[in-house]
């Protein structure tokens, strides 16, 4: 019988279920050009091209956890079945570090990071002093709520093995004007630019439990 793995940090069970404030912008860009993804799933691609995801989240208090975070995620599909494979994320709370990488295979980092919400967005990720990324996002003031909890699939590397991790979010959604800067480990997403965002506010989001 294998020993328990040693867990040096404390953190919830899953599922998690968490509220807060979101920035989503999706970018377009060549395939060959995506990190290395997990085992088993495969860029969704069109024409050499593979849409990314990229987004600051401020989880609040009212949540299971309240911190903030940063992350890229390509477009993905195992078989038929198509997710997110999250490539690069920090992430300013110990306990969503050790959870997201042992509860779901999520390569969560640590980073510092600036929010402020109005009278516009404004975020910022730094890595020992360097930032990684840098969002200006001014929403429009029209917004749609989302008519019922919109479910999604996470696709990680866990144990050798893959692992897939169902989330649900439900809010109030606006389209919005984003600005990017990236650098570091994200400097495959330089020479690029994203073509929609979002914002996200009053949203809920429940993630896992991971499929056996």
């Amino acid at each position: 019988m294998n020993a328990p793995r040693r867990q040096e940090t404390s953190y919830p069970p899953e599922p998690w279920d968490l509220k807060g404030l979101g920035y989503v912008s999706l970018w377009l860009v060549p395939t060959r050009v995506l990190p290395t993804l997990p085992p088993g799933v495969r860029p969704v691609s069109v024409l050499g091209k593979s849409l990314v995801a990229t987004g600051f989240v401020d989880y609040q208090p009212g949540g299971l956890l309240p911190y903030h975070e940063f992350l890229a995620a390509p477009l993905v599909r195992h078989g038929a079945i198509p997710g997110l494979s999250i490539t690069d994320i920090w992430v300013d709370s110990a306990a969503s570090k050790a959870g997201g990488r042992e509860l779901w295979g999520i390569p969560k980092e640590l980073a510092r990071f600036e929010m402020t919400h109005e009278p516009a967005f404004h975020g910022v990720a730094r890595v020992d002093g360097e930032v990684v990324a840098e969002a200006r996002v001014a929403r429009r003031r029209a917004g749609l709520r989302l008519p019922f909890p919109l479910p999604g699939t996470i696709w990680q590397a866990l144990d050798a093995a893959l692992a897939r991790t169902p989330l649900r979010a439900a809010g109030k959604v606006h389209l919005a004007r984003g600005n990017w800067r990236v650098g570091g480990p994200l400097a495959w997403l330089r020479p690029y630019r994203p073509f929609v965002t979002i914002a996200a506010v009053d949203f809920g989001l429940r993630f896992g439990p991971r499929r056996r």
